[in-house]
């Protein structure tokens, strides 16, 4: 466990960020992608410990994303770990108003963007000697249920669930082990309205309640740092008095 490389996508700001900062804290060297690089350099100049490379990547780009995996295979030589983490939204808004070009946006980054970075990390870690690694998706508690107004991001959520069972499937003769991670409402700017007030199934907004997003990187630390043989297949973190439960 001396030599542990990752790569975390969106670790420019939020749950990527903290989630980089667990691992490099730990030991860990990471590839940092992301669309700015400046704030991936941030993140880089927060750590403790550990081994930054920052790769200014956009991961729906099918050649940015080859280039990040040339980079990590020429800085690291191979790679234990992704955290699929980049993703995104839309504003609130009714099914019946929603365009296709929203719809579009949403799958490009949460879908689509997902396969290209798990798909280049699984030939990766297939062709690596010793072979085998882990990838670990970002889902959000809106893979089991949603919230009004979120077509796009619930239904690409629920998708990402699939993609996790599948490489996990596809990925046992190899050692490469999958799993998901759902969260709900860690305090990041992508959260910041969760303060305001969210739209609830009954119709009104209401304000709800947020955890520090320094939990959600000691659970990604947590999963990472266990050997191949073991797997937290799904896990769900939240503000504990958020309303999940009895949601949808």
């Amino acid at each position: 466990m001396a030599d542990r490389f990752a790569v975390i996508t969106g670790a420019g700001t939020g749950i990527g960020r903290a989630s980089a900062l667990a691992l490099m804290n730990d030991g860990w060297s990471v590839a940092l992608a992301g669309r700015r690089k400046e704030m991936l350099d941030e993140t880089a100049g927060m750590k403790k410990a550990g081994h930054a490379l920052a790769v200014p990547t956009d991961v729906t780009d099918p050649d940015q994303v080859a280039n990040l995996f040339a980079q990590i295979k020429l800085n690291f030589g191979r790679l234990d770990m992704l955290f699929n983490n980049a993703g995104g939204g839309t504003p609130t808004t009714n099914f019946g108003d929603f365009t296709f070009d929203m719809w579009l946006r949403v799958v490009q980054v949460n879908l689509n963007a997902m396969f290209l970075c798990a798909n280049a990390a699984f030939r990766m870690m297939r062709e690596q000697k010793p072979q085998g690694g882990r990838i670990i998706n970002n889902g959000s508690i809106s893979a089991h249920v949603p919230r009004p107004g979120s077509v796009a991001y619930t239904s690409t959520k629920h998708a990402v669930t699939g993609l996790t069972k599948s490489i996990g499937l596809d990925g046992r003769q190899y050692d490469i082990c999958s799993c998901q991670i759902d969260i709900g409402n860690a305090a990041t700017p992508m959260t910041d309205r969760s303060r305001n007030g969210q739209l609830q199934p009954y119709g009104q907004v209401v304000p709800e309640p947020r955890m520090d997003v320094n939990h959600v990187g000691q659970q990604i630390l947590f999963m990472s740092n266990l050997p191949l043989e073991s797997n937290v297949q799904f896990v769900t973190i939240m503000a504990t008095k958020m309303p999940f439960l009895g949601r949808g």
